[in-house]
């Protein structure tokens, strides 16, 4: 089911469009992710269907009603937010910051009944941050500022929570556990829940639809698999495509430039490539299967590269063209522990190398 929808929309600043023409359709239980460069107009989008910056034209939909239309206490029981700016409350702790995400709901007086208190406890429970509840929110870290942050939406309790690059500030495990209570939150309390994302491989890992934001437009929207594949995120974020490994959404440095000065045998970890690159040295490698876990960091990283289909045998040709290259080299290195039916071939550059003297210990890197 529907909760949230635009038509036509453009947002921006006075006169002028970040995002133009943006349709979105944002449904209950799932989670739908704004990507894209900096600058590129996420947060711009977001503040305005939380009417923090007013639209330039189109519409704005809660259940099928105009927002225009709608009155503003009845908004912030629809939807609440988890905004990257900074707030600094003076005077107030943790729970009196949770508290405020019931304000929508008190009487006149603004006081919070028994029962309002008890949605309180239960959302910072939720998060993990009840043993906070007395200290001052300006005595926390970053990390657990945003989970109170979190906590306040969530006792907002409204069906749509809008969460703007919510994993900023964090570190990886608090990240991973603040995704984690996004998603539990969705199953269980069936939310709908729009965000901006930075990081690509969260995105990939947490979104159910993603939408892609580029040349001033929301460009493309689908599953992560149909978004993470082929050429597309690597050209919206500018980077060359063998630099971007599209399985686990990661990105690596610049190659070293220049002939290969050595030639690494390949079948093992894909350390010794980066540690390579890191002391500028360009190197081979082969033969190497394409669907290995190493791969996408050779593809990237090496100078040269001889490939062998996946679940083929590495063949004689390729074994050719490896030697071919491997004599070049100035030394060689042996990545391959074990040598299996499919690479046994392999075995031939290993002898050869030790026979010639070309063999390198990696230590020595």
């Amino acid at each position: 089911m529907s909760v949230l929808n635009t038509e036509k929309l453009s947002v921006g600043y006075g006169r002028k469009i970040v995002v133009g023409d943006i349709t979105i359709e944002l449904r209950k239980g799932e989670i739908l992710t704004l990507i894209g460069a900096n600058g590129s107009g996420k947060s711009t989008i977001l503040k305005s269907i939380l009417m923090q910056l007013k639209k330039i034209s189109g519409n704005i939909y809660i259940e099928n009603k105009n927002m225009e239309k709608i009155r503003l206490p009845e908004i912030a029981k629809k939807i609440s937010a988890v905004m990257t700016e900074r707030i600094a409350p003076e005077l107030m702790t943790c729970g009196e910051v949770v508290e405020s995400g019931r304000y929508p709901y008190t009487n006149n007086l603004g006081i919070l009944s028994a029962k309002k208190k008890k949605k309180v406890r239960e959302a910072m429970e939720l998060v993990g941050v009840e043993e906070l509840a007395f200290t001052s929110f300006s005595h926390v870290s970053d990390g657990q500022r945003q989970r109170i942050m979190l906590a306040r939406a969530i006792c907002q309790d409204t069906e749509i929570l809008v969460l703007d690059e919510p994993t900023s500030f964090l570190d990886i495990h608090h990240k991973i556990e603040l995704l984690n209570i996004l998603q539990k939150l969705v199953h269980e309390k069936n939310l709908a829940v729009i965000m901006s994302l930075h990081e690509l491989d969260l995105a990939q890992k947490i979104s159910d639809r993603i939408i892609c934001i580029n040349n001033n437009i929301a460009e493309r929207t689908g599953t992560p698999e149909e978004i993470f594949s082929g050429k597309y995120i690597a050209e919206i974020y500018g980077m060359k495509e063998e630099s971007f490994d599209y399985t686990f959404c990661s990105a690596e440095l610049e190659k070293p430039s220049g002939n290969p000065e050595l030639f690494v045998i390949a079948g093992g970890r894909p350390d010794i490539y980066r540690r390579l690159q890191r002391k500028n040295i360009p190197f081979a490698v082969g033969v190497i299967h394409e669907n290995t876990t190493e791969y996408p960091v050779v593809k990237a990283l090496a100078t040269e590269i001889i490939t062998e289909k996946p679940f083929e045998s590495v063949s004689n040709e390729s074994i050719e063209k490896a030697l071919e290259i491997m004599k070049k080299c100035r030394s060689v290195i042996n990545n391959c522990q074990t040598f299996g039916t499919m690479n046994s071939k392999n075995a031939v550059l290993l002898e050869t190398a030790e026979k010639t003297g070309l063999i390198k210990k990696q230590v020595d890197i």
